[in-house]
């Protein structure tokens, strides 16, 4: 077959590409280096583009895109319209994969991380364990977030101890890793460069396999430069994540310099691009390759413009004959950009698509408001000037165009400057109502087309100045936060672009101080400027509060976090999320009885809200309320079939209720629906435990361990089902482990005191059954076996002490009361431990079997202790 033609699109890429002239040396420099091997010293693998508006740094990194597919290269763009490091990943996900390379375990994970950002909420309620203090919580926040989203508290910030900050993320990892049931989802949500990041790296080496280069392309970097180059930095001069394949290279295009305090030391391999005017040379060149040769025209041009490349481009498209065409650009620019276009339908329609911040050819016809025949000629012409770029499936003015062009309309009839915005207020805002149509309320904030139309109507509404769109946007900024920090940004942009572009200085305050205030203490501060500022009424107050609270509560700043919930329902008792987030804090300081209180009166306000549902009945089983767990849990799982955590929860109660059976069955359904569901894998190993499959058991928590390597949890209990295989060596490590992961794990220390008793390491064991006991005072199970350990070493009165305890909290536990008569025995108070015995024996469940720390059946160690009273009686 003969080789297919080329599409309208390449072909119009192509002969723009070979139209491109100047900025030889930058491009002679890019290319050479592919000439060199990465281990020549020569060779860079760093480049980065800068300089003020207009001065062609995206062309250039255009043409150098172009440039390193010519060499075979892979490549991957990035631009602003990436809001975070996984949206930069899935950019460049998206783009290999049009180049023949799926990034297929990236992809799926992205489609995971995008899912778990708006269910933050509910692994939030799905921790067990208890949570580090609210000081260590900050301090791994601070790591965790701090690759350039905050970048005060950054983690190579001069004022901050980043080993301190590191040790504080491990810790963060420790309580979550003891209180959440899913831990992938927690990384993802809390810390998703951190899982994503190595996948990435992974992909990126099967990639370097297949191709002699790799190139990755990060425009307008003064955008996506606060959240990409700290997470850069690491990435490229650090193993932290894995390797990146040495023949990767990078680009980056922003305004500014790069960071000589982050990036300073590494000079050997980066090359500085710094780009300004066009030289007279350059200028000459472009303008001559249009046409443009005679002299007194040249000579203006370089005049007027100063050399820009976005100027010059633009007036050589024109081609003007004599200087009198070229005219004078101290006029209005916008006359240097459409003084040689004389359709006046043409020139109207550019100036009406500066309007939209991006266009498709929906918009354009809004924007215009022409026929459909006839606006598919005249978007088609529009693509093609020169200040008009593509940005993935739009087109976006440059912004040296844009600006002039607004300011004109907006100065010379303020009147249509309004009605215009009003019309694209008005579209967006129907386009918007349309797509709300299958979406719930709680699902508007993380659609994507959703929150697009929501910002471009928000836009043009506060660009036309109605009395009504201030306080709407700021309304909608609460929301924005309440989904999450990157959409938080974007709404404060919004404001900060429609103040620039409209010259409203309050709107434009409102942006750049919330701006401010998002990246100096994150959702937290900026909603309490508006709280300060906004003058909501108590309603709005209310939500607000509520979406502070949140944010307060994800940092660990639970008591500041109660205080906004108690006011939010103090201001609005019907507002049913404020009752949610005030449980969930609850929760976090382990008072279950007022989390249940609070989401009985969330499920009075929302009956057939899922997660309110499901999160009540999982604390129900926290608290042993079986019969109330068993309750919700099934209603949750009507309410929401394929919520994982609701399947999980039943049955953990199920297991504990007896029903081992039906336990597997709902274990097994959590499975299926998250296959990588570590806290379901321990739950069902325990069922396995009880079922007899002690393979199976360790098959489940190897499986869980592997998925999530810091679960202190899941090392406890494979170290348990160890020590019952006579694994004790095996075991330990792992009791060590889960230690090393949460020093305050006093179940960890427990098992490992019995441990250490089973290899006849006493004086360690006693030492660690003190510990647990220390750490949790009332803990029945521990307390019998330091009583069993007094026993073997001769201390009778210490061991009833112990059972005394034990038998206080648990009085029917028969292992209990077996060990306190054998105490009493040892004591000659016989016909008190002859009550024990019997009472063992009338609580003993049928085939009980014995303690895993124990040999011999329940019954039979109750049989040698009656025998031995036997024995003294006929003494």
């Amino acid at each position: 077959m003969g080789r297919a033609r080329p599409s309208m699109q390449e072909l119009i890429k192509d002969r723009r590409r070979r139209g491109f002239v100047g900025r030889g040396a930058e491009r002679a420099a890019f290319r050479e280096n592919f000439e060199l091997a990465p281990e020549d010293e020569r060779h860079r693998f760093l480049f980065h583009v800068h300089g003020n508006a207009g001065v062609g740094k995206t062309f250039l990194v255009r043409e150098l895109e172009q440039l390193a597919r010519e060499r075979g290269a892979l490549t991957g763009y990035v631009d602003e319209s990436a809001g975070s490091v996984p949206e930069a990943m899935a950019a460049v996900s998206a783009q290999f994969a049009r180049q023949g390379h799926r990034f297929k375990e990236l992809d799926r994970l992205l489609a995971t991380h995008r899912e778990r950002r708006h269910e933050a909420e509910s692994a939030v309620v799905e921790t067990l364990e208890p949570q580090p203090s609210p000081a260590s919580m900050t301090a791994a926040r601070a790591s965790l977030v701090g690759l350039g989203l905050v970048p005060v508290v950054g983690p190579f910030a001069g004022t901050l101890d980043a080993v301190q900050l590191a040790h504080g993320a491990d810790r963060l990892r420790a309580g979550l890793s003891a209180r959440f049931r899913n831990q992938d989802d927690v990384q993802l949500v809390l810390s998703p460069e951190r899982v994503l990041t190595p996948v990435l790296l992974g992909e990126l080496t099967g990639a370097a396999d297949a191709a002699p280069w790799l190139v990755l392309f990060f425009d307008t970097y003064e955008r996506t430069g606060p959240f990409l180059d700290g997470w850069l930095h690491e990435v490229m001069t650090t193993d932290r994540h894995g390797a990146l394949p040495a023949n990767v290279v990078v680009v980056t295009a922003g305004q500014r310099p790069f960071d000589t305090g982050r990036w300073g030391g590494f000079a050997d391999f980066v090359t500085d691009v710094p780009l300004g005017p066009f030289t007279e040379a350059e200028a000459r060149g472009l303008l001559a390759d249009k046409g443009v040769v005679a002299e007194p025209v040249v000579e203006e041009v370089l005049r007027l413009t100063g050399g820009l490349p976005v100027l010059v481009s633009t007036l050589a498209e024109s081609r003007p004959g004599n200087p009198d065409d070229v005219g004078d650009p101290s006029a209005t620019a916008v006359e240097r950009f459409l003084k040689w276009e004389q359709d006046p339908v043409r020139r109207a329609a550019a100036l009406a698509c500066a309007l939209p911040r991006r266009l498709d050819a929906d918009i354009f016809r809004v924007a215009v408001d022409c026929l459909d025949e006839e606006a598919d000629t005249l978007f088609g012409w529009l693509r093609g000037l020169p200040f008009v770029g593509e940005r993935g499936d739009r087109v976006q003015y440059h912004d040296v165009v844009r600006a002039p062009m607004l300011r004109l309309q907006r100065l010379r009839s303020p009147r249509g400057w309004t009605e215009r915005h009003t019309r694209l207020a008005e579209t967006f805002g129907r386009w918007r109502a349309e797509a709300e149509g299958d979406l719930d309320t709680d699902g508007l904030w993380a659609d994507d087309r959703w929150r697009e139309l929501r910002s471009a109507e928000s836009y043009h509404a506060l660009c036309a100045g109605t009395r009504a769109a201030l306080p709407m946007v700021l309304r909608d900024f609460v929301d924005a936060c309440d989904s999450g920090e990157v959409s938080a940004r974007r709404w404060a942009r919004v404001l900060a672009e429609a103040g620039e572009d409209a010259d409203a200085e309050a709107v434009r305050k409102w942006g750049r101080d919330l701006s401010a205030a998002l990246a100096a203490g994150g959702v937290a501060t900026a909603v309490g400027l508006l709280l300060d500022r906004a003058g909501f009424d108590g309603r709005r107050q209310a939500r607000a509060r509520s979406v502070r609270a949140s944010a307060l509560l994800d940092s660990g700043a639970y008591g500041k976090a109660l205080a906004e919930y108690d006011r939010a329902v103090g201001l609005d008792p019907e507002l049913a999320q404020a009752y949610r987030g005030r449980a969930f804090t609850h929760h976090r300081l382990g008072d279950h009885e007022a989390a249940v209180t609070d989401l009985d009166r969330a499920a009075a306000l929302a009956p057939d809200h899922a997660l309110t549902i499901s999160v009540r009945g999982e604390y129900h089983r926290i608290l042993g309320h079986d019969d109330e767990a068993i309750r919700d849990l099934t209603r949750g799982i009507e309410l929401a079939p394929a919520h994982h955590f609701a399947w999980a929860s039943r049955g953990a109660t199920r297991h504990r209720l007896g029903q081992p059976d039906d336990a597997l069955a709902d274990l097994d359904r959590a499975l299926e629906l998250k296959p990588d569901y570590a806290w379901a894998l321990g739950r069902r190993a325990r069922v396995w435990r009880t079922l007899g499959e002690p393979a199976r058991q360790l098959a489940d928590l190897d499986l869980g361990l592997r998925l999530q390597p810091d679960w202190g949890w899941g090392h406890c209990e494979r170290g348990d089902a160890l020590r019952a295989a006579g694994r004790h060596e095996e075991a330990l490590a792992d009791y060590d482990r889960a230690i090393e992961i949460d020093g305050a794990y006093a179940s960890a220390y427990a098992s490992r005191g019995v441990c250490q008793s089973g290899l006849g390491r006493f004086e360690e064991a006693l030492a660690d059954l003190d510990r647990a006991v220390a750490l949790l005072p009332e803990y029945p199970w521990a307390l019998r076996h330091r009583a069993e350990l007094h026993l073997r070493l001769g201390a009778h009165e210490r061991a009833l002490a112990d059972t005394d305890r034990a038998r206080s909290l648990e009085p029917d536990d028969a292992p209990t009361l077996l060990c306190r008569a054998r105490a009493l025995i040892g004591l000659e108070r016989f016909e008190e431990a002859r009550a024990d015995l019997d009472r063992a024996l009338e609580v003993l469940p049928p085939e009980s079997g014995g303690d895993p720390a124990d040999p011999g059946t329940m019954a039979d160690r109750i049989d040698a202790a009656r025998a031995v009273l036997r024995r003294r009686d006929a003494e």
